[in-house]
């Protein structure tokens, strides 16, 4: 036989429990710290590029461009054009119509500290032989280290 629980219109039976409208939201809360540390660990690795040491001076912070576009040269002499690997040669080879198809305003010189002068030359002289304005990139220096 069932009765009427308190008037409220749910039917419960003498015995039952009471209905507890509490949601648990402990597994939730593990889940989503669990996801924000496995982003936190993987975003450097999601912003790729090439990862090289430039050298520290007193330089400008680079402003906000929608698209900029990096030429890196790293220590060992291989040259990056935002991520496909080449040789010095087919940089200068391959840059110029680059440079005429390209949509850049203006390209990142990204050299290593340690990186050989003659290639960085060589490839500063191209970017500017096509017309093409150029930054070179290093890292804030204070002073104190």
């Amino acid at each position: 036989m069932s009765t009427s629980g308190g008037g409220n219109g749910h039917f419960r039976r003498r015995g039952d429990l009471p209905l507890n409208a509490e949601i648990n939201i402990t597994s939730l809360v593990d889940v989503a710290f669990t996801l924000l540390v496995i982003f936190i660990i993987a975003a450097p690795s999601m912003l790729g590029g090439v990862e090289v040491a430039v050298p520290k001076a007193q330089v400008q912070p680079l402003t906000a461009e929608s698209h900029p576009f990096y030429v890196t040269l790293t220590r060992n002499g291989t040259v990056f054009v935002e991520k496909k690997e080449m040789t010095p040669g087919e940089f200068e080879h391959s840059f110029p119509q680059l440079a005429k198809a390209g949509s850049f305003k203006t390209v990142y010189i990204r050299g290593d500290s340690l990186a050989p002068w003659g290639p960085m030359l060589k490839i500063i002289a191209t970017v500017s032989g096509a017309g093409v304005k150029f930054g070179m990139v290093g890292e804030p220096y204070n002073g104190k280290e």
